[in-house]
């Protein structure tokens, strides 16, 4: 454990990077995180799901604020990509929220982050709810397709499933 260097706050990191361009992955539970990181998560989280993509729902949900939920980011004194990893009340484990800030896209923080989620996972069995287009990509990552596709804020997903 150490601290944010940016924002001098307790979390778990690793840089995944060398040289000039260092990039870090840290994960905390929310309730451990000071407000500036809630808050670039969540601004983040807000210009992909609800600006970008058009989705007029809630990100705020009240899950962030569960106990066990751990946020996951990735940067290098921002917060350019994240997911968060809820703990469901049947002890299996939840992926969700996952985004990537535009500029960030291409330099593959969000499976770096996918990676850290898995491995902190505790759970025989990790579920999430992909964008369809997005199956063979989680796929990447050992999870496969559990149910029927279904709509989410007119975007079509499907259920996934990875087991130990």
């Amino acid at each position: 454990m150490y601290a944010d260097p940016v924002r001098n706050t307790p979390c778990f990191g690793r840089n995944t990077q060398e040289g000039p361009s260092v990039v870090s992955i840290f994960n905390a539970p929310t309730r451990n995180l000071d407000i500036v990181t809630l808050h670039e998560i969540l601004r983040l989280r807000q210009d992909v799901f609800v600006v970008e993509q058009e989705a007029a729902y809630g990100d705020i949900d009240g899950r962030d604020l569960e106990p066990g939920t751990v946020q996951f980011w990735a940067g290098n004194g921002s917060v350019d990509a994240t997911l968060r990893l809820l703990r469901e009340p049947d002890g299996t484990e939840r992926i969700g929220r996952v985004a990537t800030a535009q500029h960030a896209r291409g330099q593959g923080l969000a499976g770096q982050l996918m990676e850290a989620a898995i491995a902190e996972s505790r759970s025989p069995s990790i579920a999430l709810g992909a964008q369809s287009h997005l199956e063979q990509w989680y796929g990447r990552f050992g999870f496969v397709r559990s149910g029927d596709e279904y709509l989410e804020d007119r975007i079509p997903h499907i259920p996934m499933t990875r087991k130990r």
